[in-house]
Order: C-alpha cells, then structure tokens, then sequence
C-alpha cells in the first residue's frame, strides 16, 4: 500500500519539532494541497495522510502512533485497542466525499464524539458544532423579532402627527377627517411595549462537547458606548465553504 511520507528528521538527526495542536474552532479556514492532490489519489487509503497535512490535525492522537509503527492510522482491529483521542472515517462517497469524525475512546465499545471535519473534492473542511447553529439561529431570530417591534412602535409614535402641508387654506374644503382615538393608540402602544418585554432574551447555548472550548470574547470598557449588536454569525450562511480562507 503507498503512503505519503512522515515528517523529516532534523539536519542534527534529532525527531523533528511536532506542530502546534489544532485549535477547537477552526470553521472559518479550509486546507487544501494541491501539489498532493496531483501525485497521489485520494481515496479511503490515503485520504487519511492526506488529512494529516492539514492543521486540523492532532499529532498526539492514537493514529499517529500507529503510523510510526508502519500501521495503517485507520485500522480498526489496533485502534479500539487503545484509549485517548483517535479519528475515525465515518462517511465515503470516493472520490469527492470524506467524513471524518475525532472522537474520545475510553474502552472498545465507548468513544465520544467531539469534532467532526470533511474532506470535499480535495479541500477539508471543520464542520460547524450543531450548538452553534442552534444558538445563531435563534439569536438571529430575536434579533429581527426585536427589530421588527420598535420599527411598529416608532411608526405608530408618528399616526398623530399632521402633516403641515394638511393646514393649508385648501385642505378647509375637504371633509374633516377622523378623529384619532389617542386612548387607543396608547392602548396598541402598551400592548406591544409589553409583548417586547416579554420576549426572553438570547438563551445561553448548550454546553460544549469535551475538549471544545468556546471562543474568547472581549468585554467592552466603562466608556464604551453601547451599541446594537448585529444577529450572530451563521456557521452554515456566512462561514460557508466558499466563504473560509484557504491555508
């Protein structure tokens, strides 16, 4: 079976430095090589060399020891031997189409999930935590409900206000309008004061898988002033394949 080769030793003959491990949210980056693309084929053999040339590889994983015993990184019958973190193939359409999932292994018959990426016609992809989904649609949902409210409520603070143009000696022969009723308008105007107050606010999202960590996020000063924040990033809408950065 052909294999790409291992990371070079050092000129001083020394086991060369291992890269940095993968951060747990890398969804806005793809990788491809193209240079391996054209020398190898990529199938369920070699798909997983491939894969370790990306940086979402995890160089302490179970699989990596057994490529440096000259086994294959997938071979079922050694992996589920072991115990710590491992990949795994789970999905194969060949030649376009590799699903790849990292997962924790206690024992044979015990793993948990914890990232999943893709490989989609040479390019690999991280696949966008379902949570995170979860929380950008709703948070996107509030966002345009909330809007949708004080865009009624500013129009409805303007139905009583006359136009100048209305006071002009002409308008005198028209029939009088209607009375506004401004008992009632305060009445719509509490109603859907209240209705706003009661929309819940964004909800936390569920908690992460083991060994995600969330992104960081900077609290904003005492002097800053507030400002409306735009809906949420869509992990599947604005962090789109089409849409990474290639490294």
């Amino acid at each position: 079976m052909a294999s790409t080769p291992m990371m070079p030793p050092n000129a001083d003959g020394s086991a060369p430095a291992a890269p940095p491990l993968p951060g747990t949210d890398m969804t806005s980056i793809c990788f491809r090589d193209q240079l391996w693309l054209n020398t190898y084929p990529l199938d369920r053999n070699l798909v997983f060399d491939y894969f370790a040339l990306s940086p979402f590889y995890d160089w302490t994983c179970n699989n990596e020891q057994l490529r440096a015993r000259a086994i294959h990184p997938l071979d079922f019958s050694h992996i589920s031997k072991m115990t710590g973190t491992e990949y795994t193939l789970s999905e194969v359409m060949e030649p376009h189409l590799f699903v790849i999932r990292k997962q924790k292994r206690d024992s044979p018959e015990k793993v948990t999930p914890m990232l999943t990426y893709y490989i989609l016609d040479g390019s690999i992809y991280q696949a966008p935590q379902l949570c995170n989904v979860f929380a950008a649609r709703l948070g996107r949902a509030l966002y345009h409900i909330s809007k949708a409210f004080g865009t009624a409520s500013s129009k409805l603070e303007k139905i009583g206000y006359v136009d100048s143009e209305n006071d002009s000696p002409a308008s005198e022969t028209k029939p009088a309008k209607e009375a506004i009723d401004f008992k009632e308008l305060k009445r719509v105007d509490h109603i859907l004061a209240s209705l706003q107050r009661k929309l819940p606010p964004v909800p936390p999202p569920p908690p992460f898988p083991e060994g995600y960590a969330p992104p960081s996020t900077s609290e904003p000063s005492e002097n800053q002033q507030p400002e409306t924040q735009p809906p949420p990033i869509d992990p599947i809408i604005d962090q789109g394949p089409s849409k990474r950065m290639k490294v």
